[in-house]
């Protein structure tokens, strides 16, 4: 069955010139993906853009800490958190989405990391692991049972994204060469470990008829 006519959407995640080359927070080879993310859009009746969205002084922020850098990690009352240099602060030119990523069709924008308070790298949840963003329930008042995803980075917002896809009971598939990892002290080999152990299907966009 073509994708197009499949109850499967298309998950495009942080594609945002602050994770391009020259953004505040570069995901190697990040702005490689753009073309193939144009392309298997085009294969999909539904399409959704993940992006991220934080107030000033996120609390994400390791300037909203003093003393400590980026890259450290502190505990926060949810749990750990790694500390990011500004990024995606809302209505940024940083924050704005590439400008070549060609979505027309896209039906929602959903924008993540927007209370000051609490980090959060996933689309369907936020890293308290209890705010849910509503993504869940509005793919499954369409119909949508499986998610493909594409974006940045593949060991965070992707591989979350895709973990709690599963935890919400859809079918996901992360599409690889379509993703850019940070790779931050192994992060991508654990998320791969991490998705496979979750039953994410790791693909490349050969394995889609595009």
């Amino acid at each position: 069955m073509p994708i197009a006519a499949s109850r499967a959407a298309l998950l495009v995640i942080d594609v945002q010139n602050d994770f391009i080359p020259g953004g505040q927070l570069p995901v190697p080879e990040g702005d490689r993906i753009v073309p193939l993310a144009n392309r298997l859009a085009r294969q999909f009746r539904q399409v959704v853009i993940a992006q991220d969205w934080h107030p000033r002084g996120h609390i994400s922020f390791a300037s909203s800490h003093p003393g400590r850098q980026p890259y450290d990690v502190i505990e926060l009352p949810y749990g750990e958190q790694t500390l990011w240099p500004e990024h995606c602060v809302q209505a940024s030119a940083g924050a704005e989405l590439h400008p070549q990523l060609d979505l027309p069709h896209a039906q929602l924008i959903i924008r993540k990391g927007c209370n000051p308070d609490i980090d959060s790298y996933s689309a369907f949840l936020e890293a308290d692991r209890s705010t849910t963003t509503g993504l869940a329930g509005y793919l499954k008042e369409r119909g949508i049972d499986t998610v493909y995803m594409v974006g940045l980075a593949l060991d965070f917002c992707v591989m979350f994204s895709a973990l709690d896809a599963r935890a919400a009971g859809f079918n996901a598939f992360v599409v690889l060469d379509a993703c850019r990892a940070i790779d931050l002290d192994g992060s991508l080999a654990a998320a791969i470990t991490r998705m496979q152990a979750a039953g994410v299907g790791l693909i490349q966009s050969s394995d889609l008829p595009i």
